[in-house]
């Protein structure tokens, strides 16, 4: 990643005066120093799943479900049923997705993915760890009625779990690994929102969906000329969301775009750029509220001792177990393997094999992503209660895994520093 420049402009307001932190950090840097404050989004979602947990598995379970199936649908909105469950897959997860946007965009500008011969190695790394779960996913499942709908489920990584767990478990982690991973997880997630555009979405509407895509170039256009109101881009963002929901796409995939068109460009008066600036404001909202409301009304599932009989007995969910916890891990550590071997890409000076093993078993935790493709792939209730159970447990395994990984590599690094 850049280094943080020295030069000074005597002619320029001092940004510090209007902005919280150093201007002369770039925001690729500033994502990769704050991976430990991913421990407390982290630590939010993981708190959100386990309330919705408790709360289904007492004598007061029928008032969770009443809250997922709580129906809010203004019929102004023209949005058909629309109950809280969905707002918040559709709605406050968009807010997610544009973070994930902004991230992929500088990346592409200014960070790991700038260089295509550096960004090599996490995105082959992250295709194959999309490409084999799948297939196992499949193999498992074989010969099940419907199991083909789930075939997304185990291909994405939950981008702020992992990181949580990263900053956690290893404290001594070389910025490069960390690099490594929100690379691959960035791109792990944008592989997903392509496939649930492609695969999970409704019958299309080509009229609101043409008008979405106005929209969003118009967002893009405003981007690239350098306006800066908030004021314009708030409602220009609000009403390209409506567009792609009425559309029959799903609407997170709206976020992504307008996130990747976002301008990481520093301003003439070095101001901080609109995508530190919408970066600012938005993270504090997607990490405390956005994305532990959606945990929260997606991870309650029946934990009986019948219930997890049958998510063992069931092959779609077995398929997702051994997707995202064997899938992900040889996908992704064969993948980055097979990359160096053959020359497509190179292993950073501070990076090992052993940590990169531990990234490809932290790749398992699906969380977010999963369980928003699974309520898009499986409309029973009994079948989507297994599926969510599956991806728990597979996030919970696959945590554990890399949790003993970098403990030992923690271990190792401080015996070799002394």
């Amino acid at each position: 990643m850049p280094r943080p420049s020295s030069r000074t402009d005597s002619s320029r307001r001092p940004v510090a005066a209007v902005w919280p932190f150093r201007p002369t950090v770039r925001y690729s840097q500033q994502v990769a120093k704050a991976l430990r404050l991913e421990t407390v989004g982290g630590i939010i979602m993981l708190l959100a799943a386990v309330a919705a947990l408790i709360w289904a598995n007492t004598p007061w379970s029928d008032a969770y479900y009443d809250l997922q199936k709580f129906e809010i649908s203004p019929h102004w909105l023209h949005i058909g049923h629309m109950d809280v469950a969905h707002w918040a897959s559709g709605g406050l997860l968009a807010v997610f997705f544009y973070l994930a946007g902004l991230e992929l965009r500088e990346e592409l500008t200014h960070g790991e993915l700038r260089n295509p011969r550096d960004a090599a190695l996490p995105v082959l790394a992250a295709t194959a760890g999309v490409v084999l779960p799948a297939a196992i996913f499949l193999a498992v499942s074989f010969g099940t009625p419907g199991a083909s709908q789930g075939w997304a489920i185990p291909t994405a990584t939950d981008i702020a779990f992992a990181l949580a767990v990263l900053a956690v478990t290893f404290s001594a982690c070389p910025a490069p690994l960390r690099a490594f991973l929100l690379t691959l997880a960035v791109v792990d997630d944008l592989i997903a929102i392509a496939i649930i555009a492609l695969f999970y979405s409704s019958a299309l509407d080509w009229n609101w969906l043409g008008l979405g895509v106005a929209l969003i170039a118009v967002f893009g256009f405003l981007q690239f000329r350098g306006v800066r109101s908030p004021w314009l881009y708030a409602p220009l963002a609000v009403l390209a969301w409506y567009c792609v929901l009425r559309s029959g796409v799903h609407a997170t995939v709206a976020g992504v775009a307008l996130g990747m068109l976002t301008s990481p460009r520093q301003a003439p008066d070095g101001r901080p750029t609109n995508a530190e600036r919408a970066d600012h404001f938005l993270r504090p909202f997607s990490a405390g509220f956005a994305v532990p409301v959606f945990a929260f009304l997606s991870a309650g599932v029946t934990l009986s001792v019948s219930a997890l009989g049958d998510v063992f007995t069931d092959r779609i969910a077995l398929g997702v177990i051994a997707g995202l916890v064997i899938g992900k891990f040889v996908g992704v550590f064969g993948g980055a393997w097979l990359a160096v071997r053959i020359g497509l890409a190179t292993l950073g000076a501070e990076l090992q094999w052993r940590e990169i093993a531990g990234v490809a078993m932290l790749a398992g935790v699906g969380f977010t992503v999963s369980l928003l493709i699974g309520g898009l792939a499986y409309t029973d209730p009994a079948q989507l209660e297994r599926v969510t159970t599956a991806v728990l447990i597979a996030s919970v395994l696959a945590s554990a895994a890399a949790t003993v990984v970098f403990r030992m590599r923690t271990r190792t690094r401080a015996r070799l520093s002394d």
